[in-house]
């Protein structure tokens, strides 16, 4: 990647979360145990959707398509956050940023493509059981998760190139713990009013674009639950969506604050980024595996298995 123009410039310097040592030591500590917390809980929900045939449905296809996303989301920002908190300078070449970037972009966006498609899933669960099974075939299933793989790619490609022929002048620091377009953009010395305009609608296509639909299902769903007369059949439908809506929340109200909103460099900056890129990933199996029984059933089943094959 050529960057003869770039004055120079071959790094960035981060300012990260503190510059406090026992402050610091305390993260470490905290982002190591989330970290841990974020692979242990999808590995896991992937082990166990994996071994336990009574999960093969399309729900859970797309529940295993999701813990894979938070698994490369989280490695993507953390394991650098990790190593930054170690370190008397936190710094990253140019291409190491863009590619941070890269990467941000492309597992989220694809995460929020793979939420919509959930919602279409629970539609199809609650408002049309008996057609369920036509309307969410494993083609089906495949191709969407391809779809929202493909979209998020291109979207990714588009803003990365724009990104790569900025010029960065004299400002290097970055007012942020890692590589995001919004802290990126204040540092360069060229005109950025185009790469504003492409990540807006970026962010409006992954955001509105995909929380629309969501929106749409979930209005269906709630008119199909409240003409429900059984008691029974309600708590059920309310169960099998729950979980998805709270991930919805955690997900798309960070994110949507963290690209929509002007950069201020405040602490709601950093914070809208953690709850996205590192608290999220590590609550989503723990809401799907304590609020679902299926999960806790099949978790149950997966470990004596493995304790019998141990004996």
């Amino acid at each position: 990647m050529a960057r003869s123009n770039h004055s120079g410039i071959t790094e960035f310097v981060l300012t990260g979360l503190s510059d406090d040592p026992l402050i610091q030591a305390l993260l470490f500590a905290l982002f190591l145990g989330i970290y841990i917390l974020t692979m242990t809980g999808n590995l896991m929900m992937l082990v166990v959707i994996r071994a336990d045939s009574h999960l093969h449905t399309p729900m859970y296809y797309f529940l295993s398509n999701l813990s894979f996303l938070d698994l490369c989301f989280s490695s993507v920002t953390v394991p650098k956050l990790l190593k930054d908190l170690l370190s008397a300078k936190k710094s990253i070449s140019v291409e190491g940023c863009l590619a941070q970037v890269f990467f941000v972009f492309i597992t989220a966006g694809t995460e929020a493509f793979l939420l919509s498609m959930m919602a279409y899933d629970r539609y199809a669960a609650v408002c049309h059981p008996l057609l369920y099974g036509q309307m969410m075939s494993n083609e089906l299933c495949l191709k969407l998760v391809l779809l929202s793989w493909g979209l998020a790619s291109l979207s990714s490609v588009v803003i990365v190139l724009l990104a790569v022929n900025l010029d960065f002048c004299e400002a290097y620091t970055i007012h942020h713990y890692t590589c995001e377009l919004p802290s990126l953009f204040p540092l360069s010395c060229s005109d950025i009013s185009i790469n504003v305009d492409v990540l807006i609608c970026s962010t409006l296509l992954h955001g509105l674009g995909t929380f629309l639909p969501i929106f749409f299902s979930y209005a269906r769903i709630v008119s199909t639950v409240l003409s429900m007369k059984s008691t029974t059949g309600r708590s059920k439908a309310f169960n099998t969506c729950s979980s998805h809506l709270i991930a919805v929340v955690l997900f798309f109200g960070s994110g949507l604050v963290r690209y929509l909103m002007p950069t201020s460099g405040s602490s709601l900056d950093l914070l809208s980024s953690l709850q996205y890129s590192a608290v999220t990933p590590m609550l989503n199996p723990l809401i799907y595996s304590l609020k679902n029984q299926e999960v806790k059933t099949a978790v149950k089943r997966t470990l004596g298995k493995c304790l019998r094959y141990l004996e």
